[in-house]
């Protein structure tokens, strides 16, 4: 039996001193009523109620138990308030894993102004390139820069789009020659990210289907910043997220190639363990990011 259920019952019965007006109040009828509260007096193994045609009245054992039912009750009611405040109210830590270098060129600029807007929430913030296990690290979100998630039993929300910028620097180009062709990549020094679901192959879109094309890379690193700066350096060409390459061909320092051949582009995912109710500070942070940075992309 439901304890809770009948304590609650029984309390309403003693509150009414009816057994039908109980059962009004608590939408059952008087005989299902009246079962319940026996069920739990067999429970407790002792007569809580005295009950004629007439009249009904509280055994001792009955008052001693309808005092403290009523204390517990009260108790449990404002423990469940206050788990439901707490879930609402933007307060508390935010646990939150993100890749390295969407974290100092998206994030780094617009924490400050996040904090400033939920000033009791304590944020913190996991640089990894890596894929972390989210419950095993007991991360709030993790975001994740995927073209598609695998199936699991985690939750997902897209917060925006990355586009993949093939790019040199002008002196590589100078110096080598600017490819006019997707197969002659191979003539040229190549720079990959190691962490790439495939790190030997760009994908490319031709034609409405995707392309794939093999490169030899001459090097390769397991961070976009460390990738773009090899890139500036004019060690080769490389593939960069457009977070990253954006600032640097606005300012001329990096040139885009085969932009015509732009292949499908990645989703910035916020994964986070599955809830019945989704956490309050995980709403307004994936709100937020979406808002500032998402629905630009």
């Amino acid at each position: 039996m439901d304890i809770l259920l009948a304590m609650r019952a029984f309390r309403r019965v003693v509150e009414r001193n009816s057994f039908y007006k109980a059962a009004e109040d608590l939408s059952v009828t008087p005989a299902a009523l009246s079962k319940q509260i026996k069920q739990l007096e067999a429970r407790l193994g002792t007569l809580l109620l005295v009950r004629t045609t007439r009249t009904m009245s509280l055994t001792e054992a009955g008052q001693g138990y309808y005092h403290e039912a009523c204390r517990l009750l009260a108790e449990f009611d404002a423990l469940e308030q206050s788990v439901a405040d707490s879930a609402q109210r933007v307060a508390g830590t935010l646990r939150v894993n993100a890749p390295l270098s969407f974290g100092l060129m998206v994030l780094s600029p617009l924490l400050p102004k996040f904090m400033q807007n939920y000033p009791q929430l304590q944020v913190e913030l996991t640089l990894d390139d890596r894929v972390l296990d989210v419950v095993a690290a007991g991360f709030d979100i993790s975001l994740r820069i995927r073209r598609h998630l695998p199936d699991s039993s985690l939750s997902a929300r897209s917060l925006g789009k990355v586009h993949q910028r093939i790019c040199a620097a002008p002196a590589y180009l100078a110096q080598h020659g600017t490819p006019l062709g997707l197969d002659e990549l191979h003539n040229h020094d190549c720079l990959a990210y190691s962490l790439a679901e495939k790190a030997g192959q760009w994908q490319f879109a031709a034609g409405g289907d995707d392309l794939i094309v093999a490169i030899n890379p001459r090097a390769t690193a397991n961070n976009s910043l460390m990738l773009r700066d090899m890139i500036l350096a004019g060690l080769g060409i490389g593939s960069l997220p457009s977070f990253v390459a954006d600032p640097e061909i606005a300012a001329g320092r990096l040139l885009p190639l085969f932009s015509e051949h732009a292949a499908e582009p990645y989703q910035v995912f916020a994964v986070y363990p599955t809830r019945r109710y989704l956490l309050s500070k995980v709403q307004v942070f994936t709100d937020f990011i979406r808002d500032a940075w998402g629905s630009s992309r």
